[in-house]
C-alpha cells in the first residue's frame, strides 16, 4: 500500500467513513471454478434502478474506491450503464473479471470510462490445468487474449494467481506469462470456505512444506531472511491496534443488498433495500461490534508470538465460530513462514495430546464393585 493510501485509510478509519466497497453486481458465471466459495443461482439481484440508489448512497457516505465483481460481471446486461453511473459519482472503480466476453468495444469502454484496474484471474500458464480448475475448456486462450487487448488499449490489468493443489508448480510460469504481457501479477494461497460455512474447498489448499517453500522463494520475498524471521516481542501499543481493515474503512454488499464487514467475513449487518448504507455502517450492531475489536481482545492470539505480524483474517476465523479467535488457516501460514508454531497450534497440540491420554486411562470400577 502507497504512503498516501495509508494515511487515506487512517484519516477514514478515524471518521468512520467506509472508504472502501468491495460490491458483486452478480453471482453469476460463466466459469465454475473448483474454488469458488459462492453460490451461482440467481436468488433476486438487486435491479439497474436498485444498485444506483446504492451507488449515490455510497457516494454521499464518502466511499472512494469501489470494486465491482463477482460472479462474471459482464453477465450482467446493465453493467455499462452501473460502471457509468458510478463514474458519474467519481468513485475510483476497479474491476475483477475473468475478461472471456471482453471484446473490443467493451474494451474501448473501459478506456473512455478510465477504469483503474481490472483484476483477470490466472490458476496456471499451461491450458491443462488453468481450464480444469475453471472446468471451461479454452477459457485460459480467451482470458489471455482479452489481457493482450485491454493492455494495448492502454487500461491497467493485473493478473491474480490463487495457490491450490493443482497449480501449485505453476506460480513461477504465470509470473513469466505476466512479465511477457507486461501486467502485475499476484499471489494468494488462501483458499477462502464456502460463503454459507461449506469447508470443502479448504481441501484444496495447499500443504504446509509446499506453502514454506514459496515463503522462502527469492524472486517472490525481497528479503526471505527478514520476511522469515522469528517475531518480535509485541508492545502495549501494538495490541491497541485494530486486527483488519474490514468493517473499519471497508465492507462488502452482496447482489442481493446484503452488507458484510468482508467478502470474507459472512456477518450480516444490514440489508441496503430496508435500510440506508449509511445507518448500516455507522448503526448496525454486528458492525459495530467488529469495529470495537482490537488485537488485545482476540482470545488466544494475544499470548501469541505471531500476533503483530500475523495475516488473520477475523472472516475465516468467524467461519471457524469465533471472530475474537484464531483463524487455524493464518496460523498455518505463520508457520510456514518461520516455523514457530502459533499459540493456537500448540493448544491442539496440548488437547490432542491430553485426549490421548485420557483414553489410555484404565475403566473406572463399577459402583457395585
Amino acid at each position: 500500500m502507497s504512503r498516501l493510501m495509508e494515511e487515506m485509510s487512517a484519516k477514514a478509519q478515524a471518521l468512520n467513513v467506509p472508504l472502501s466497497v468491495h460490491l458483486d453486481l452478480t453471482y453469476r458465471c460463466n466459469e465454475r471454478c473448483v474454488h469458488c466459495y459462492l453460490d451461482h443461482d440467481d436468488h433476486g439481484e438487486m435491479t439497474t434502478a436498485e444498485i444506483k440508489h446504492l451507488l449515490d448512497e455510497m457516494a454521499e457516505a464518502g466511499v472512494f474506491i469501489l470494486t465491482l465483481s463477482g460472479g462474471e460481471i459482464f453477465l450482467r446486461k446493465d453493467f455499462f450503464e452501473i460502471l457509468e453511473h458510478a463514474r458519474r459519482l467519481m468513485f475510483c472503480v476497479k474491476l475483477k473479471t475473468n475478461a472471456v466476453l471482453i471484446r473490443e468495444r467493451e474494451a474501448q469502454r473501459l478506456k473512455e470510462l478510465h477504469v483503474e484496474s481490472i483484476q483477470i484471474s490466472i490458476y496456471s500458464h499451461r491450458p491443462e490445468v488453468h481450464d480444469a480448475i475453471t472446468l471451461i475448456p479454452g477459457s485460459l486462450k480467451r482470458s489471455i487474449t482479452a489481457i493482450r487487448f485491454l493492455k494495448s488499449q492502454g487500461l491497467k490489468v493485473i493478473i491474480a494467481n490463487v495457490l491450490m493443489t493443482q497449480n501449485m508448480q505453476d506460480y513461477p510460469g504465470v509470473r513469466a506469462l505476466a512479465a511477457e504481457l507486461g501486467v502485475e501479477c499476484t499471489l494468494d494461497p488462501t483458499i477462502t470456505p464456502m460463503m454459507d460455512g461449506n469447508r470443502s474447498t479448504l481441501s484444496l489448499g495447499v500443504d504446509p512444506e509446499a506453502l514454506r517453500q514459496v515463503f522462502r522463494d527469492k524472486a517472490l520475498v525481497e528479503d526471505v531472511d527478514e520476511f522469515c524471521a522469528i517475531p518480535a516481542p509485541v508492545g502495549a501499543d501494538d495490541l491497541e491496534t485494530t486486527p483488519c481493515s474490514a468493517g473499519h474503512n471497508a465492507c462488502y454488499v452482496s447482489p442481493y443488498g446484503e452488507v458484510f464487514p468482508c467478502v470474507a467475513f459472512p456477518l450480516p449487518t444490514g440489508n441496503v433495500r430496508q435500510q440506508r448504507f449509511v445507518d448500516i455502517w455507522r448503526h448496525s450492531d454486528q458492525m459495530n461490534e467488529v469495529r470495537s475489536i482490537r488485537l488485545k481482545d482476540l482470545t488466544t492470539c494475544t499470548s501469541c508470538s505471531h500476533v503483530s505480524t500475523c495475516t488473520r483474517c477475523p472472516g475465516l476465523a468467524y467461519m471457524e465460530g469465533n471472530m475474537r479467535g484464531p483463524s487455524t488457516l493464518d496460523c498455518q501460514k505463520s508457520f510456514a513462514r518461520t516455523g514457530v508454531p502459533s499459540a493456537n497450534m500448540l493448544n491442539k497440540k496440548r488437547a490432542a495430546a491430553n485426549l490421548v491420554q485420557i483414553r489410555a486411562l484404565p475403566p473406572m470400577a463399577s459402583a457395585s464393585a
